[in-house]
């Protein structure tokens, strides 16, 4: 596979519903960038579900030998600071999920725009590119219960935070990528 080679780190960011092919478009995005030093963090938590295991192990399959995997749930800032040596691209996926993550492990709403905060702070003082992948969850109705509104308002303000510091911003709609923002590579 040729690259089409990037001049300068960019933040790309690629969020869409369930199913809607973010993922695909961030790792082929990359895949066309990088040739190699790619390293793909993965938020996700199988939590003893068989059936979430065998996705996972399809997905790296699939990604192949050319990206390095580092599963981190809750520690993204870290990851970042600790790999940003070893590597030219990170994509991360998903920040829905880490966001459930941190919910799960009792963080308070501040404790979490805190953690995004610290996060972003990290990536705009990485000489890599970073492409973060999330669900846009704010397309639905008004959930019936406190922690789903909770999550909902949670991801809706993570995702603004995040497309504002970004320079590229893809909505995925039915596999089509729509652009939200460029302000060039």
């Amino acid at each position: 596979m040729t690259c089409e080679k990037i001049d300068k780190p960019l933040t790309m960011f690629v969020l869409g519903g369930c199913r809607s092919g973010k993922s695909k478009h961030a790792e082929q995005w990359v895949s066309g960038h990088f040739a190699e030093r790619k390293t793909f963090i993965a938020t996700l938590e199988t939590r003893d579900d068989p059936e979430m295991a065998h996705r996972v192990a399809l997905h790296r399959q699939a990604r192949g030998m050319a990206w390095r995997t580092v599963e981190e749930p809750i520690a993204l800032a870290a990851v970042l600071k600790e790999h940003q040596q070893a590597t030219d691209v990170f994509l991360i996926d998903c920040l829905t999920l880490w966001i459930t993550n941190l919910m799960l492990r009792n963080f308070s709403d501040e404790q979490i725009e805190d953690e995004i905060k610290n996060v972003l702070n990290v990536i705009a003082g990485l000489n890599a590119t970073v492409v973060l992948v999330a669900n846009e969850v704010g397309l639905g109705i008004v959930p019936e219960n406190g922690m789903a509104r909770r999550f909902r308002d949670l991801a809706g303000w993570t995702n603004q935070q995040v497309a504002k510091d970004c320079s590229k911003v893809i909505f995925m709609v039915a596999g089509q990528a729509l652009v939200v923002k460029d302000e060039g590579d």
